[in-house]
Parts: C-alpha cells; sequence; structure tokens
C-alpha cells in the first residue's frame, strides 16, 4: 500500500486534499490560509502565480479525507463546530461571521471570493473575548500604558501616543517571565504563589 500524500505546508498527510491549476496538491485549510498570510495567489512548491483566485479543485488523493477530517470526534476543552448539528471539533474561527467551523464547514471560507475576505484566527474558545468591544474588531495590541488588549482603531484614537506593542510580544514577554519563574524554583512551595504573581504582574 502506498503511503499517503503529504502537504507541505503542515507536513503532515494531506487532508481534504486540494489541487492547483499547476496540479500541486495541499490540505484545503492550510493553502487558503497560505494564501490568505501570502496575500496573494501562489503555489508554495513551484511558485506558479494565479492572478485571479482559483477555484480549488477537491481529490482523491486521500480516500475519505474530507469527510474523516469533517468528522473528527469533540474532545473535552475543544471548541466545537457551530454548523455541525453533532458537534465536531472547529479548526478556524470567523471574526466576521463571529462562529467557529470544522474543516467541512470552513471550506467556502477558501472557495467563495467574498467569505475569502474574511478574517480567520486559530479557534477561540469564547470568540467576543478576541473583539474589541468598542470598535468590533480583532483585539491585535497591547497598551501597556492601560494595560490592556486593544484593537487597531484604539491604537489612533482612545490609546494614541501610549506604549503599545503586539497582543503576540507581550504574550511572549509573559510566557519567558513564567518560566524563569519556575525554574527559580518559585513553584516548590505555597508561600512562594504570592510572589510568582507578583513577578508576573
Amino acid at each position: 500500500m502506498s503511503e499517503p500524500p503529504q502537504c507541505c505546508i503542515c507536513l503532515d498527510e494531506v487532508t481534504s486534499p486540494a489541487s492547483l491549476p499547476c496540479g500541486h496538491c495541499f490540505c484545503l485549510v492550510c493553502i487558503g490560509e497560505y494564501w490568505r498570510v501570502l496575500g496573494a495567489c501562489q503555489c508554495p512548491l513551484c511558485k506558479a502565480v494565479f492572478p485571479t483566485r482559483p477555484q480549488l479543485k477537491k481529490t482523491d488523493h486521500t480516500p475519505n479525507a474530507s469527510s474523516e477530517e469533517a468528522t473528527v470526534p469533540l474532545k473535552a476543552g475543544e471548541v466545537p463546530c457551530d454548523i455541525c448539528p453533532v458537534k465536531h471539533r472547529a479548526v478556524k474561527s470567523c471574526l466576521q461571521c463571529m462562529a467557529s467551523y470544522c474543516a467541512a464547514h470552513l471550506e467556502p471560507h477558501y472557495r467563495d471570493e467574498e467569505l475569502g475576505c474574511h478574517l480567520l484566527i486559530t479557534v477561540a474558545k469564547n470568540l467576543e473575548d478576541s473583539v474589541c468591544r468598542l470598535h468590533g474588531k480583532q483585539l491585535s495590541g497591547f497598551c501597556r500604558s492601560d494595560r490592556s488588549c486593544i484593537c487597531a482603531m484604539c491604537a489612533q484614537t482612545e490609546h494614541r501616543g501610549h506604549h503599545i506593542i503586539s497582543i503576540h510580544k507581550e504574550a511572549a514577554k509573559k510566557k519567558v517571565k513564567f518560566y524563569t519563574a519556575l525554574h527559580q524554583g518559585m513553584l516548590n512551595s505555597s508561600d512562594s504563589f504570592p510572589l510568582m504573581l507578583k513577578y508576573l504582574s
């Protein structure tokens, strides 16, 4: 039995396989996300550029791949697809739709030109917590002056002139502080918890 094809983007077995006009095959979710990040429709392998977004053709390279991907059972703590009648695991959340989708129900976002403009993010359990309550935009920055997460509109208005960094940079700094605290043995006794919390704040 031949080995299942591998997606060169996620380096895993191809799921919901889609082939490009050049003939190369990728996971439907992977190629859609690749194009969104790149800002152009280009094949990651041969670098062929497609001036207009091509209709992705589903292939049969992996038998039952799409149905298997669509029916990944939901485990404790995972985010469910908002569309599935019997809940399956969501792979992305959409800030325009304010919904989370499994691989099968996410496909229209990669096939349809209008839906393709929507902002997809890593699956969020509480989607409303990823959106600015004032402007309805994705929270993308952290205001160090006010110690709060903000969107791009906030940065231009209420927080203009404040010390603002990327929300990911702030999260990375917190992670470094946490691991430093662990390394220094601050979690060895119950007395160290208040000290650790002070260190992380």
